[in-house]
């Protein structure tokens, strides 16, 4: 059986993941290398990694009652951070060609996917819930916006 404790972690990795799927479908429909599940288990695992460790924090408080706990909740953001930085280089390439760069884009929604699921973790709902449809916003209509000017120049 869950703890209620697990239960809410359990709630916000779901509702993280529900917000990196809106991420991950712009994503789809602008053909990109990171889609949907990509961005959904980014924002699960960043809120996932989150809650864990303020449940190890709280229960080496428990366990080691009077000593002095140096925990640094910090580490665990700046982990994610790393972790997805380096997922999101894999989607980076220069095209030869034409010497072009592309999936910088791709690589910066996943790192913004983790700051959501961070926020969710956070209990900053209202937060994670507006800056994803920011995101979405600055995704899909700025992409239009940029496709529009290239066609531009094209001509």
């Amino acid at each position: 059986m869950m703890s209620a404790q697990e239960l809410e972690i359990l709630g916000e990795v779901v509702l993280a993941m529900v917000l990196g799927a809106v991420l991950g479908l712009e994503r789809e429909f602008a053909d990109k290398p990171a889609g949907i599940r990509t961005h959904m288990l980014v924002t699960g695992s960043a809120a996932l990694l989150v809650g864990l460790g303020f449940m190890l924090v709280e229960s080496s408080l428990v366990e080691m009652r009077q000593q002095v706990i140096a925990a640094d909740p910090i580490r665990i953001v700046q982990a994610i951070i790393i972790g997805v930085s380096f997922l999101g280089t894999g989607t980076i390439f220069r095209a030869e060609r034409d010497d072009t760069v592309h999936g910088l884009t791709t690589a910066a929604s996943l790192l913004m996917a983790s700051g959501i699921g961070v926020a969710v973790a956070l209990k900053q709902i209202g937060l994670a819930v507006a800056t994803t449809v920011a995101v979405a916003i600055v995704l899909r209509v700025l992409g239009w916006v940029e496709q529009a000017f290239r066609q531009r120049r094209a001509r």
